[in-house]
């Protein structure tokens, strides 16, 4: 049943995904570019309305902490995602949005999925080479989270105040910034 559902979930994220442009490099481009800002809305309001949800949902005793994971921070978490980001600026692809557009026919995401591939086999490869150096340092103890979501293993930065408050002030500026980017045709 959990594939079922996985499944379902996978492919209502794509559709989203393919309607509402994320998949278009063109369109992810213009946004790194900050011509196009409607993608950054969408972006920003989605962060901000799950965040807000999710605090609210484990703030009710909905959901409980346990589906929270957090990973623990190292150098080359960093070094990684300044690779993502410049793969990302180069070809207008992230992961996600690559996979949907090779499934709405995209040619140009089928050579973005097998560079990726690619650099995770090499990666594999050579990984024994560099487990011992400093990408894999641990940042500020290992792993953090922002504010309390009840998991006592993580380090809180923010300890004064309770998970809601700062999520949900978090969520409200992602919000509220989506709200006042100009729309797309006003830049």
């Amino acid at each position: 049943m959990k594939i079922i559902l996985a499944i379902l979930i996978g492919g209502l994220f794509g559709f989203v995904l393919e309607k509402s442009g994320a998949a278009n490099p063109e369109k992810i481009i213009n946004m790194l570019r900050l011509k196009d800002f409607h993608l950054m809305k969408v972006i920003l309001l989605a962060i901000g309305l799950a965040s807000l949800t999710l605090f609210l949902l484990m703030a009710a005793g909905i959901m409980g902490n346990f589906h929270l994971s957090v990973k623990t921070s190292y150098i080359g978490v960093i070094v990684g995602g300044c690779i993502l980001g410049v793969g990302w600026a180069m070809s207008g692809f992230c992961p996600g949005t690559g996979v949907v557009a090779a499934g709405a026919g995209r040619k140009d995401a089928l050579f973005f999925i097998l560079g990726g591939l690619v650099g995770s086999f090499l990666f594999t490869l050579i990984y024994g080479a560099i487990k011992s150096g400093f990408l894999f340092e641990k940042i500020g103890g290992g792993s953090a989270v922002l504010a309390h979501t009840g998991v006592a293993k993580h380090v809180v930065l923010i300890d004064f105040l309770p998970g809601l408050v700062v999520a949900g002030g978090i969520a409200f500026v992602f919000m509220a910034a989506a709200w006042i980017l100009p729309a797309s045709d006003e830049k």
